[in-house]
């Protein structure tokens, strides 16, 4: 009975608040976990709303999605600002944990990869370390038989008349997404012309927000981690800060960005 819930009850409180279990004494873990327990929920968030957005731009339903993207970036503002709060452990802080890890690693984050997925950043082998949790591997290799949210996209240009290549559009859904001076064109024309184009040009810029805002917390990771453990190895053998620059340097929506020297 609706009277019966409370706001403990309705939040399944008792669960979540009882779901940090430190490994060691060390003061600093009850921050390291829930940090990382909170970007995990907010990525939720960000997924929800991303497969909505995604129906919403194959069924050419542009204005929904607006409001469900605008709602990804303010919840990417919040992953952002996690970094501020993990930057307060020292070196010191953290090499008191870090014993007690394991090989476990935000690497590892499977909505994290679902992200990225849906955006259009697709490495099928990143899978491959999912594999000890069936349901979650088979899941992202769902995910990759399915156009992304910038593929599906540049569909949406076609059928309005943009003119795309065929080849573009009968791409492998499970790559990344490769530069096309044609979809660079075709934004060109809507860039050049928003008022003739508006829709197509919000959708543009909502998108570019999400680019935006994945790399600022790509950039905060990086500068985090740099700080509290330098160019060490990762704990889950990647190489740290180095493969951080890395991934600084991959776009989503590459025309989304070139078509801005372009016009």
């Amino acid at each position: 009975m609706a009277q019966d819930v409370t706001y403990g009850s309705y939040l399944d409180l008792d669960r979540i608040l009882a779901a940090q279990h430190p490994a060691s004494d060390a003061h600093d873990e009850m921050l390291f976990i829930i940090v990382h327990q909170a970007s995990e929920l907010w990525l939720k968030l960000c997924i929800h709303e991303l497969l909505a957005a995604r129906e919403c731009i194959v069924a050419d339903r542009l204005r929904p999605a607006f409001k469900m993207l605008a709602r990804v970036a303010r919840a990417q503002g919040q992953l952002i600002q996690s970094w501020d709060v993990l930057s307060t452990m020292t070196p010191h802080d953290y090499s008191t944990i870090r014993p007690h890890l394991g090989k476990s690693s935000g690497f590892q984050s499977a909505q994290y990869r679902m992200m990225e997925f849906l955006l259009g950043g697709r490495k099928p082998k990143m899978v491959e370390m999912h594999e000890a949790t069936p349901a979650v591997a088979a899941e992202l290799r769902a995910e990759l038989t399915r156009k992304s949210i910038y593929a599906e996209t540049v569909a949406l240009l076609a059928r309005r008349g943009f003119a795309i290549p065929q080849e573009v559009l009968d791409r492998p859904v499970g790559e990344p997404w490769a530069h096309s001076p044609e979809v660079e064109a075709a934004w060109a024309e809507i860039y050049r012309d928003p008022q003739e184009h508006w829709d197509l040009y919000e959708l543009a810029e909502k998108l570019v927000d999400l680019e935006y805002h994945f790399q600022r917390w790509r950039f905060g990771h990086l500068k985090t981690v740099e700080r509290i453990i330098g160019f060490k190895t990762g704990t889950g053998g990647t190489p740290g800060v180095p493969y951080l620059e890395g991934v600084l340097k991959a776009a989503f929506f590459p025309e989304l960005l070139s078509v801005r020297t372009a016009i």
